[in-house]
This record gives C-alpha cells, sequence and structure tokens, in this order.
C-alpha cells in the first residue's frame, strides 16, 4: 500500500522532498513542468479509493469516519493557486469543527451536530491551500468518558485498529488521525491533546506528532476537555510536514484568550529545518522514563547513539513525578470538563439532543446498548460532580507549578539542557473491547508538557517487533520551532529501520 501515499504540488526547495512521503516527490515539479494533468486531484482521488478499499473495506482499520467527495476538485484548485500547502490532503479529528461535515466527538449524542461552521484552525489549513479530505475516528469524547476505555473506540465509528498490527491499539484519542496518516489516507492530519492524545498515538502508529504550547492554535468550535491543556497540532510523516502545517494553524483568535501572544511568538516554522544541526546540542536524558521494558530501552539506546554521533551533548536526568501532580491534573481536568463542555454543547448551533455533561451522561444512560455497552462513563459522572472551584484552583496552580516552573523550567536550567528527551510510550498492546487498554504507564515523561502546556514531539526511532515506537522531545514553552528542528535533526542522524504498515494482524517479525 505504499503507493497510495499521498502528494501534491509544492512550492518547497528541493532538499525538503527528501522528507516527505514518496510519491510527493515524484509529482513536486514547478508548475511548468507537470502534466496537464493536476498531481493534487490525482492524490487526493487515490487517497479517497484508498480509504473505501482500506478503511471501510479490506482490514476495515476504521480510522476514518467521513470524506469529503469534493476534495480532488478542491485540491486542483489549491495547487492551480500556488498556496503554500498547494493542494495536499489532511483528515481532522471528528472534535473539531468543519462547515462541511457534522462534528460528533465520536458519540451518538452529536451524530447530527452540523454546525456550518469551521474552525479557526480549519479556516487557517484551508486559506493556506490544505484540503479537508475528511474526518478521523476517535477514542469517544477524546477517551474523558470512562477510567475502564479502549482507545480508538467510538459509538460512531466503531474501533480504529493499528495499519502496522491490526489486532493492536492506536492509542488515544487521536486514534483515527495517527492510523490514517500512517496508512496514507491523507498527506496529514489533525490531531487534538489535553494528555498523551497527540503523541501517544503518532509513537505506536510510526509517525510524527506534535503538541504545541497551549496558545499558539485556536481552540474554539473544538469539543473540549479542559481550557488549561487543550490544544489541536500536526500529525503528519516528518517533522518539516508538521512544521508547515503549523505555520498554517498557529496565530491569535480573539475568542480564545490563551492565542493572545500567539501572532507575536509565531515564526516561519520551516526555517532551519533542512540544515539544523545537533553538534553542541545539550539534551536531557530522563532515564527514569525510559521505563524497565528492555526492547524499548534498547531502542532509546540506539536513538541516544545517533545524536552523539550527530554532536549531540546528553546529560543523565534523575527525575520523578510528584504524587501530587497528577491527582491534581485530574481534579483540573474533571472540574473544566463539566464546565467548558457544557459552554460548548450549549453554543452550538445545531439541533442536538444534549446541551450539558448532565444531558450527556443520560443520553448515555437511555442508549445503553450502543454507548456502554464495552465500558461505562465513570469520569463523566466524577466530573459532573466535581463542583469546588476553591479546590480546583488549588489544583490547577500546583500541577501547573510541578509541571511546569519546578517540572521543566527546572530541569532545564538545573542540567544546563535545552530540551528532554525520553521514549514516548511502549509498543501498541492489543485491542481488547473486555478489558479495555493496557497503557505501559512506566514508559515517556508527556504529562509534563502536557499539564505545563510546553510543546512536545514524538517523532519515530524505530520498532520492537515490527511495533513502532516514538522518541520525546520537549522544550520550553514557546520554544515549539526548536523542537520542531531538534526532530528534523533526530531524523536526519536515526539509522534504525522504520516499520512498513503491514495492514494484517500482528506476527513475530522474521529474524
Amino acid at each position: 500500500m505504499r503507493n497510495i501515499i499521498p502528494g501534491a504540488a509544492l512550492a518547497l526547495p528541493l532538499a525538503a522532498l527528501a522528507l516527505l512521503p514518496s510519491a510527493v516527490s515524484a509529482q513536486s515539479a514547478p508548475a511548468p513542468m507537470q502534466a496537464a494533468t493536476s498531481a493534487a486531484k490525482d492524490a487526493a482521488e487515490r487517497q479517497l479509493l484508498a480509504i473505501a478499499q482500506m478503511d471501510d473495506a479490506g482490514p476495515k482499520l476504521n480510522a476514518v469516519i467521513a470524506t469529503n467527495p469534493d476534495a480532488p476538485a478542491q485540491a486542483e484548485a489549491a495547487e492551480k493557486a500556488r498556496l503554500p500547502l498547494g493542494g495536499m490532503t489532511l483528515l481532522v479529528k471528528d472534535n473539531v469543527e468543519t462547515k462541511d461535515m457534522p462534528t460528533t466527538a465520536g458519540s451518538l449524542a452529536l451524530k447530527d451536530n452540523n454546525t456550518g461552521r469551521d474552525a479557526p484552525l480549519v479556516a487557517r489549513l484551508r486559506d493556506a491551500g490544505g484540503v479537508i479530505l475528511g474526518k478521523t475516528n476517535l477514542s469517544e469524547w477524546a477517551n474523558i468518558r470512562s477510567s475502564g476505555s479502549t482507545s480508538g473506540w467510538s459509538a460512531v465509528g466503531g474501533q480504529t485498529r493499528n495499519p502496522h498490527a491490526t489486532d493492536r491499539n492506536t492509542c488515544g484519542s487521536s486514534s483515527g488521525s495517527g492510523a490514517a496518516v500512517a496508512a496514507g489516507f491523507a498527506w496529514a492530519a489533525i490531531g487534538t491533546e489535553t494528555d498523551g492524545s497527540i503523541t501517544c498515538p503518532a509513537s505506536i502508529n510510526g509517525i510524527v506528532g506534535f503538541k504545541p504550547t497551549v496558545g499558539f492554535v485556536s481552540r474554539t468550535h473544538v469539543v473540549p476537555i479542559s481550557h488549561s491543556q487543550d490544544t489541536a497540532g500536526p500529525m503528519a510523516r516528518s517533522s518539516y510536514v508538521a512544521a508547515m502545517i503549523m505555520n498554517a494553524i498557529a496565530g491569535s483568535d480573539p475568542a480564545d484568550p490563551a492565542t493572545a501572544e500567539a501572532d507575536a511568538r509565531k515564526v516561519d516554522f520551516t526555517q532551519g529545518m533542512l540544515d539544523t544541526s545537533l553538534k553542541g546540542v545539550r539534551f536531557g536524558v530522563m532515564r527514569k522514563q525510559v521505563g524497565s521494558f528492555a526492547p524499548v530501552t534498547e531502542l532509546f539506546e540506539k536513538a541516544l547513539e545517533d545524536l552523539r554521533n550527530a554532536g549531540a551533548e546528553l546529560v543523565e536526568i534523575e527525575y520523578q513525578d510528584p504524587e501530587s501532580m497528577g491527582a491534581d491534573e485530574f481534579t483540573v481536568l474533571l472540574f473544566e470538563l463539566r464546565e467548558d463542555l457544557g459552554t460548548y454543547l450549549t453554543g452550538s448551533p445545531a439541533d442536538i439532543p444534549v446541551r450539558s455533561l448532565a444531558d450527556t451522561i443520560a443520553f448515555n444512560n437511555a442508549n445503553a446498548k450502543d454507548e456502554l455497552r464495552f465500558f461505562n462513563q465513570d469520569i463523566f459522572e466524577m466530573a459532573e460532580a466535581t463542583t469546588d472551584r476553591e479546590a480546583y484552583e488549588a489544583a490547577r496552580a500546583n500541577s501547573l507549578k510541578l509541571a511546569g516552573k519546578e517540572g521543566i523550567d527546572r530541569l532545564l536550567a538545573e542540567n544546563n539542557v535545552s530540551f528532554l528527551i525520553a521514549p514516548t510510550t511502549g509498543p501498541a498492546w492489543p485491542i481488547d473491547l473486555i478489558y479495555g487498554d493496557d497503557y505501559p504507564g512506566s514508559i515517556g515523561a508527556g504529562s509534563l508538557a502536557a499539564i505545563a502546556g510546553y510543546p512536545h514531539l514524538s517523532v519515530p526511532m524505530g520498532s520492537i517487533e515490527g511495533l513502532p515506537v516514538g522518541l520525546s522531545i520537549m522544550g520550553a514553552k514557546w520554544n515549539d520551532h526548536e523542537v520542531l528542528k531538534m526532530g528534523a535533526a533526530y531524523e536526519r542522524a536515526r539509522t534504525a529501520e522504520l516499520p512498513t504498515p503491514s495492514f494484517k494482524p500482528w506476527e513475530p517479525a522474521d529474524d
């Protein structure tokens, strides 16, 4: 299926083409040299066909909930206009509003949530020449409904499957976005993250996922969990492509106060991506966050060797999450979910049956056969009961301090390093709708960046028995451009072989 990887004309330096999927390189000549047919249109047509053959049929990845039949024509028009994204296709997680498709968050309660609105980040993509190919499946309600959930499942879209092993999980909650990009269904995708929901599916599906600084990308018209931690971000095949998408979606939005500084902080995220050196760059190696699974440790050591060989300086860091940080984060998410989701549902112009979290809980109970068959809604119920504002404010202040000032900021300063690195997570676990997820909890440090609202990039660093594993690179607030450049530099230095999706159930790799 490698021949269905998306491509279209790009106004890119020739060296950048090596960082894009192969079909892009083959079709990226300047406009006067192209054939009469539109490369962008052809790519969109191939992608829609691939979705029909591999997502709706064949291995039935269930990564895509809805598609846009007008995408080929839109891609051709954007290509002819020579806009920055040149008619490239993107799939958008189905908690982000698009004016031409419903936004369901995976729930039957929102199956008719046709708002007629583009989220500002979607409008920015269109203005830059991006084409919305469709909407991706997700862990329902962005995986905040139940403590016993199976990531990648929603009542609307069913169970998303990993292209590298179709009986294995895609991680949550941007599961469909990760699987779709890995499968070659689009040039890139948009995911959202509150804590791990871009970086984990990126790691497990073998792609790049970038969680920006909270406040770089508007959250308006995105079904929320937490205004303190939510952000959208790109999921792509390379750090360079993620940077291109950041150029399109970053910016201030008067309706989202968190983005007030975004315009002033915004840069050309692609600048320096092709030639930034690792020489002399100091990385803090989060040793305890490597975990105790030997195959992950072996992969990580290979990544460290690649960094050293490219001239990076590695500093061992000993760090342990304070117990209160995670507990306080959970209090914050519960309190803000009730308020923020209620505000979103009340403001939807669509004819939907729920206008509050309480309404949604009642809807699920009334439709338990479809909504609650595999797992309950205990987190929703806890959130509905979390009403102590004073306790919430104290929890937010403490968790933010522990993750930010006394977490990432302190680790960077005390160790004189510019970035923190660790494995993102372990390899994908088997899909299990009976027992739920089996997260490798001792691996990774992404909660620090999530709670602090700082940038976090996951880049593929190899595989274990054919199952991808990512490398996390985290930096200081608003240091997004530098984090992306480090991702691109590591990609050039990486010596590990990356796996190709099999579109089959997992089998042990051949010796």
